[in-house]
């Protein structure tokens, strides 16, 4: 530690160096070193400056690629904390996970303590979700509105109709960060379309046949079974999982009194439960026929 020296009038001796001079001497390599750090920060950043100018004023330059999950959520958890009027969010699947709410009700939080407001567009299935009930009694009912739809695009977040992020893999370990302008406003323009489409949390969807006992979401699978979707599409397209939809298509059955698969796409078209007038030729056979 350099606390001590030898002495010059007798080698067998060490004298006491005084604790002011020994840090003086420590720290003398670690300010040379910071000071190389420093010219070489100021060089970097000079030597960037011009490309970075480019790539604000160039909107082509305006989409980067986010990976690995980590760098995504805070990369989110930042965007939320500069949100300044509008957070848009579009989430598929019906079943929020725990820890994806967890993260939401975060971001919400701080993008509400900005001044910013929240529109959030999930699929009907999600109505029934505990978790989101749960993420809803935590966030201000005067900051947020909350609407449902039939189907909806994959995850989309829009900030203040400025930048915009999507997956940019099934696995949605990647994303992209949109700056583009005619970009960011075509999704915003996409996502108010849905918007307008879809119903809004507090009131109730509408029935689906009268006098059937047949809920929204069961109207959904029937009108994509007519289509001729299998089961596994079904499921994708609505957000619930093949086990639940098997379940929706088992409680139509027994409404319908169907005996088979095959008569249940029969049923579904002449009872108008898919949404199709009788004799109306539908884009494919009926999955199962």
């Amino acid at each position: 530690m350099a606390l001590v020296q030898p002495d010059p009038g007798d080698a067998a001796w060490l004298r006491p160096v005084p604790p002011s001079s020994a840090l003086a001497h420590l720290l003398q390599p670690i300010t040379r070193e910071i000071d190389e750090r420093i010219r070489l920060t100021a060089a970097l950043a000079g030597a960037l400056a011009p490309l970075a100018r480019v790539a604000d004023e160039d909107p082509n330059l305006a989409i980067t690629v986010l990976e690995g999950r980590s760098l995504i959520i805070s990369v989110l958890r930042e965007a939320s904390t500069h949100a300044k009027e509008e957070v848009l969010t579009a989430q598929p699947g019906g079943n929020r996970l725990t820890h994806n709410m967890r993260q939401g009700l975060e971001n919400a939080r701080t993008a509400i303590a900005s001044g910013a407001r929240l529109r959030h567009l999930y699929q009907h299935p999600a109505r029934y979700s505990p978790g989101l009930k749960d993420y809803l009694a935590q966030v201000p009912a005067d900051r947020l509105q909350v609407r449902t739809v039939e189907q909806t695009v994959d995850r989309l977040i829009i900030f203040d109709r400025a930048v915009a992020y999507v997956p940019a893999t099934p696995s949605r370990d990647a994303a992209l960060e949109i700056r583009h302008p005619a970009l960011v406003a075509y999704l915003t323009q996409v996502y108010e379309v849905l918007w307008a489409q879809a119903t809004p949390l507090t009131r109730q969807l509408p029935a689906a046949v009268p006098g059937l006992p047949v809920t929204a979401v069961q109207q959904s699978v029937a009108r994509l079974l007519a289509e001729g979707d299998v089961d596994d599409v079904v499921a994708r397209k609505l957000g619930i999982s093949v086990r639940t939809c098997r379940a929706h298509i088992s409680k139509l059955m027994q409404t319908l009194d169907a005996r088979s698969r095959t008569h249940l796409g029969a049923l579904l078209v002449r009872s108008g439960v898919a949404g199709t007038e009788a004799g109306e030729t539908t884009r494919r056979p009926a999955a199962g026929a």
